[in-house]
């Protein structure tokens, strides 16, 4: 019981200083972008991700201390939120859409298919820290499911044998592009920097274009006529005749 009281207990242990004069620095640059400093809680929250690979006691912390508030109101954000993680995460965040689309469309065979490749679960980190497996929520590509997305980059129409050889590249070292980014994939820690407002700085980066898939439905739109509907003005008299 003493034992355990006493894990209970321990601080988290302070970046060293100079990593923490240099987020200090980060963090003034972003702060310094809003009007009410607490504004800035969710860019620090990937910043400090960015550091270890998931938001530690040590980076809830250095976020309360930049902007005054305690270390419960950045919990309670950082605990909400699913893209901060709360345990170390592997170099690729593989996250597979087992929503209602990408499901019916084999979203749960993929997912099935990369724990038995990967010998891991929903949540966990393969042994050499490549790959961390999560099953996720809607990624609003439904156009294009079944998806996968590492680090936050889509990977479109995938079928189990697809998303197995994906794994292997990612393991492998090996420079993989997504669907629509059109240059190699950046680490998790590399991502987390980036959603905090920093440039992406690989080469060729772009915002990329919108695919077809996307667009079926505009080009329907604006290829079908549909005709007009009379407009009825509302009458406010009511059935006596009055304007009361």
């Amino acid at each position: 019981m003493t034992e355990i009281l006493l894990k209970l207990s321990t601080r988290p242990i302070p970046y060293p200083a100079e990593v923490h004069d240099r987020l200090e620095a980060d963090a003034k640059q972003i702060i310094d972008c809003y009007p009410q400093s607490r504004s800035a809680l969710l860019p620090l929250l990937h910043l400090v991700q960015s550091v270890e690979g998931y938001v530690s006691g040590t980076g809830i912390g250095f976020c309360a201390e930049q902007l005054g508030l305690t270390d419960a109101e950045v919990t309670a954000v950082a605990t909400f939120y699913s893209m901060y993680r709360s345990t170390p995460t592997g170099d690729y965040h593989v996250g597979v859409c087992t929503n209602t689309l990408c499901a019916i469309l084999g979203g749960d065979e993929i997912l099935a298919a990369l724990k038995a490749h990967l010998g891991i679960g929903h949540g966990e980190t393969t042994a050499d820290g490549s790959i961390t497996l999560e099953h996720i929520e809607c990624n609003a590509a439904c156009d294009y499911a079944p998806v996968v997305m590492v680090n936050w980059e889509f990977f479109d129409n995938q079928t189990p044998e697809s998303a197995r050889a994906l794994a292997d590249s990612l393991r492998n070292g090996e420079p993989v592009i997504g669907s629509r980014s059109g240059i190699p994939l950046c680490t998790f820690r590399e991502t987390a920097r980036v959603l905090a407002g920093f440039p992406d700085e690989r080469p060729g980066v772009t915002d990329g274009e919108t695919g077809a898939a996307t667009l079926a439905g505009l080009h329907v739109a604006r290829t079908t006529a549909v005709p007009e509907q009379p407009l009825h003005r509302h009458d406010s008299r009511f059935d006596d005749g009055s304007d009361r």
